[in-house]
């Protein structure tokens, strides 16, 4: 039986100016800038639909101090998805630029590792470097969502649907999961913050918010062998996404990149 074929957007909603320096452990020589984007993810095909990671609001990015450009609904509503239609929702890990609008989808079922709820609720959560990046109020949020039976936990590797499979990589967290998904232009890895920019993967380099520097390094790896190409992998931050893919339309340019197609350079 052959696998379906999905096609696959990455969804700009928020970016913030940086510096290398922020973006390496040990820092980096080179003062330069490094901006940052955040994007959700969306999977389809005529039978079925995945959004993967559903971002923050107004409110979080104006705390962090984050450029907030739009929604994470309203970017899918672009491509001509409601909030209400999903059903399904890949949570990659709980940090807030990655669960923060989970309330705003109703009717979805949220897939995560069972690593990452245990370690957002455990022991680690007494430390600020670990703790920084999550908001307390999300982790209540799937805890409470858990027993409203909306939650499904994965331990590894897991097939969700025919061409879909989430993979547990850790490193950046210790429940941190990327999606593997069939393209006409065959495997394609969400590597979410797996590796954060191409440089952190191409370089074996590190980003420094990080809760197992082994697992990070040896994640690469597992991205490698899960795609069929270092193209094929598509980092989880990096404004470079939205450079090298097609818009799906002239009027989404720099807001939409469609990954299911081969990079433009």
């Amino acid at each position: 039986m052959s696998i379906p074929i999905y096609e696959v957007f990455a969804i700009k909603y928020a970016m913030r100016d940086a510096k290398r320096t922020e973006h390496f452990i040990g820092g980096d020589p080179h003062d330069a800038p490094m901006p940052m984007d955040y994007f959700v993810w969306l999977i389809r095909n005529k039978d079925r639909l995945f959004v993967i990671d559903t971002g923050f609001n107004a409110e979080m990015a104006a705390r962090r101090k984050r450029t907030f450009l739009r929604s994470p609904s309203e970017g899918l509503a672009l491509l001509n998805v409601q909030s209400e239609m999903v059903k399904d929702i890949v949570l990659t890990h709980l940090h807030y630029d990655h669960v923060g609008t989970f309330n705003e989808f109703p009717n979805a079922q949220f897939h995560i590792q069972d690593n990452e709820m245990a370690y957002a609720t455990g022991r680690h959560m007494r430390h600020s470097h670990f703790n920084n990046s999550y908001e307390v109020e999300d982790v209540v949020g799937m805890v409470r969502l858990t027993y409203k039976n909306r939650v499904n936990f994965y331990k590894g590797d897991a097939e969700l649907a025919p061409g879909i499979s989430v993979h547990h990589i850790g490193g950046h967290t210790a429940g941190l999961q990327s999606v593997r998904v069939m393209t006409a232009r065959g495997w394609v890895v969400l590597a979410s913050d797996a590796t954060h920019y191409y440089e952190h993967m191409e370089t074996e380099k590190c980003f420094p918010i990080t809760f197992h520097l082994g697992d990070m390094i040896e994640g690469y790896d597992k991205l490698r062998r899960l795609a069929d190409s270092p193209q094929h992998i598509i980092p989880g931050h990096d404004p470079l996404v939205l450079a090298r893919y097609p818009a799906p339309s002239q009027a989404l340019q720099g807001i939409v990149a469609r990954l299911d197609v081969m990079p433009k350079n």
